[in-house]
């Protein structure tokens, strides 16, 4: 089934919001991916916690779908590529080489996270360039933290931003995308992750959910 997209303006310029949790721009041909958190899930079975294995398989999964949909020419992760150091183990590093012999002909930048720092540097031969926040591309900042960037709009990460829909019996919390006046903040990528900030919206901020294979934007 072919995911959902919303084409949207922000900022000035356009985006397409894609229910897989990652952003488009057509401009630029540039696909941005924020919290990935490979090897996530072999953190925790190396640290005693029993989880399932699987989680590195659907993000990368996810991603090859986003490739073929959009045809980027570069691929941004807006930091948290890896989870830890225990990320670096053979089961993950294994995948993400498979996966990027795939796409060989793609620019991969990673906008360094806190996550990043402490699991240390990927392997040379993923072929991932490593740039500090912010970096300037086109009309955006890239950035892992959200923070404003003078005579540019920031693009980040780090949140993992849900949104809490209620009714008078029940609630649930979902992944959304928050674009403030200054900084947009996109849904954690990686499919092991949990959701942070889930408050309602502030004055000026648009925010988008991520429901049931759809972007909808709250109104």
């Amino acid at each position: 089934m072919k995911p959902a997209s919303l084409p949207v303006e922000i900022g000035g310029h356009a985006l397409v919001l894609s229910s897989l949790r990652a952003m488009f721009d057509p401009a630029l041909r540039c696909l941005f991916v924020a919290d990935a958190h490979f090897g996530k899930d072999a953190v925790f079975r190396a640290r005693g916690i029993p989880v399932p294995i699987g989680s590195t398989a659907d993000n990368l999964m996810r991603l090859d779908i986003l490739i073929a949909e959009f045809e980027p020419a570069m691929l941004v992760f807006l930091g948290d590529l890896l989870h830890a150091r225990e990320s670096h183990a053979s089961e993950t590093l294994d995948a993400l080489h498979v996966w990027r012999a795939r796409h060989a002909g793609l620019r991969v930048v990673l906008v360094e996270g806190n996550h990043d720092r402490h699991a240390g540097a990927l392997p040379a031969t993923l072929d991932v360039e490593y740039v500090r926040e912010p970096w300037r591309v086109g009309p955006w900042a890239l950035c892992h933290h959200p923070q404003r960037v003078e005579g540019a709009y920031a693009l980040a990460g780090h949140m993992h931003p849900v949104y809490r829909i209620a009714t008078r019996n029940d609630s649930v919390r979902v992944p959304c995308f928050r674009f403030g006046t200054a900084c947009g903040v996109l849904p954690a990528f990686g499919s092991f992750t949990g959701g942070a900030r889930e408050d309602g919206r502030v004055a000026g901020e648009k925010v988008f959910l991520v429901v049931q294979e759809k972007v909808i934007e709250v109104v």
